[in-house]
């Protein structure tokens, strides 16, 4: 019974950003159209759900969005290199410090709540990648429930490695790789 901010609605989808200060656990989400009430549906939150978001057409597709960090967009014909640092993006990585209250959206960094950061793994290639090369796991300033993860990419990385990020045992999709020569 509480509105939250939608960012996308279609005949067939409603994108929302539900508040950070929810618990984990079950959620009742009903949508109200013009004074018309639909029909109740459960979800169940949980602590953190990381999802890396994939290139769209007409770029070649099976790649993650990422950026340099001067913000080039990475892809095939732009690839980041081993010693670069990246900017990965993301959604799902809960809640950080200071954490937004609903509505809100920070124009500066955010981190991850640090039990949060000490389960958080990126794995290249399926190794896990140094903790230490992991330079900051936030809010991206500016956006709502977007994350970044500005990761230092560590030498002898091959190219174009598959790319995962696991935050405790829940891991985002696979089969996406990240630009890199």
């Amino acid at each position: 019974d509480q509105p939250v901010g939608m960012l996308f609605v279609s005949a067939t989808q409603i994108n929302f950003v539900l508040p950070s200060v929810e618990l984990p656990g079950d959620v009742t989400v009903r949508v109200d159209a013009d004074g018309v009430s639909g029909g109740y549906v459960t979800i169940t939150l949980v602590a953190a759900a990381p999802a890396l978001f994939p290139l769209a057409t007409p770029l070649p597709t099976g790649y993650a969005i990422a950026t340099s960090a001067t913000n080039q967009l990475l892809t095939a014909a732009n690839p980041a290199h081993a010693g670069d640092i990246v900017v990965i993006y993301l959604t799902g990585l809960g809640v950080t410090s200071p954490n937004p209250s609903s509505g809100q959206i920070f124009n500066s960094a955010a981190p991850v709540i640090a039990s949060t950061l000490a389960s958080l793994k990126v794995t290249l290639a399926g190794t896990a990648v140094d903790p230490a090369l992991i330079k900051y796991a936030g809010l991206s300033p500016g956006s709502a429930g977007l994350y970044q993860i500005n990761l230092y990419l560590p030498l002898g990385t091959g190219a174009d490695p598959e790319i995962q990020i696991l935050a405790g045992a829940v891991g985002s999709q696979t089969g996406l790789k990240l630009p890199l020569q």
